[in-house]
């Protein structure tokens, strides 16, 4: 989803009891609490707040605010582990490297859906 879509943000308002932010640049974190129902959590990770919502909008609905930097290597294999137990795989349109530049472009237009992933195996056949 495209938080920046003010009429689809507006369809799912209160609809989540959980989001797990993991967006890595300053974002406004208000629309995502928009988006939790009653005594819903936003857990933030790795990007810290800067600003942050006002007060007022973790009061109404008892909303909670949580944040989590980065794990350390067993905490980061058990997460692996859970994800592969239950299926859970990020979404990922995936570009050789040699397309980094149609990769950017696409990212100043807002024409990615989740996240970039460069393939760099095409370099090693560049250098042979």
């Amino acid at each position: 989803m495209v938080t920046t879509d003010d009429a689809a943000m507006a369809e799912i308002a209160g609809q989540f009891d959980f989001i797990l932010d993991t967006i890595s640049a300053d974002h406004d974190l208000s629309a995502l609490l928009n988006l939790l129902w009653l005594d819903g959590t936003l857990c933030v990770l790795g990007n810290p707040l800067m600003g942050g919502p006002r007060l007022s909008e973790l009061g109404q609905g008892r909303k909670r605010l949580t944040s989590s930097g980065t794990g350390g290597l067993p905490q980061t294999a058990e997460l692996l582990q859970f994800c592969t137990d239950h299926h859970i795989a990020p979404q990922v349109e995936v570009l050789p490297s040699a397309r980094a530049c149609e990769a950017l472009d696409r990212l100043a237009r807002g024409d990615v859906r989740y996240r970039f992933v460069l393939d760099l195996s095409d370099l090693d056949s560049a250098a042979e």
